[in-house]
């Protein structure tokens, strides 16, 4: 298995599992399917064939809602954080050319200074921000950023089992709302939730504690 699982603590009575994605200082990454198989396995192989709740924000949602596809009953419960569903070929079409040729801009201190920013993550996070881009490899970022702008739902999503909430910030690209929108209309019964002020990712980067409680609610049926 290229990907690394761990167990990040024992919250009350809950096993929290971190999944690592492959690219990201192991193994490179080779597609959104096979990442969503491999953690399929993982879970047969460790956890029973089930889980009770499985999140995943941005690239990591897509990646879960892969999962949900190739397993109608994998999870319980299931958030979604800002997940890209609408593919840009354009864009797609771009990334090699344009990021191949300024990918070495990460490593510079400032120029990665500008991109965080741009982030609106919480300043704190910087230095792992850094660190962690620059392990990434030039073919690997392609990779990662020509699957994240070209993933679409399979017609198998409809038959998920598992209990969806759909979380995007109000503040995220028209895209992101317009999967976020799609998706809600897909999933069986899932709750779709707007935070208002928010840009991609903030919710689970910057607000862990009001992630945390939400993902409680949702397991005690509160949401």
């Amino acid at each position: 298995m290229n990907a690394e699982f761990r167990t990040t603590s024992r919250a009350e009575k809950y096993l929290q599992l971190y999944y690592q994605v492959p690219g990201e200082f192991t193994p490179a990454f080779a597609s959104i399917e096979e990442n969503a198989s491999e953690i399929i396995s993982f879970i047969d192989e460790q956890l029973d064939g089930s889980a009770l709740l499985i999140g995943g924000l941005s690239l990591g949602a897509q990646v879960l809602l892969e999962m949900l596809s190739q397993r109608r009953n994998l999870c319980s419960h299931a958030l979604v954080e800002s997940a890209s569903v609408v593919p840009s070929k354009l864009t797609n079409v771009l990334i090699a050319p344009a990021f191949g040729s300024s990918y070495g801009l990460i490593k510079n201190r400032r120029f990665a200074n500008l991109q965080f920013r741009s982030l609106h993550m919480r300043s704190d996070l910087f230095e792992d921000y850094y660190r962690d881009t620059c392990r990434i490899t030039k073919s690997d970022m392609i990779a990662f950023l020509k699957a994240n702008t070209s993933y679409e739902p399979r017609q198998a999503l409809h038959n998920s089992q598992a209990k969806t909430r759909i979380v995007v910030g109000g503040k995220e690209q028209r895209s992101i709302l317009q999967s976020a929108r799609l998706l809600n209309g897909i999933l069986p019964g899932s709750v779709l939730e707007i935070k208002e002020g928010l840009y991609h990712g903030e919710y689970s980067l910057n607000y862990p504690e009001q992630y945390v409680a939400e993902l409680r609610d949702m397991i005690i049926g509160r949401t």
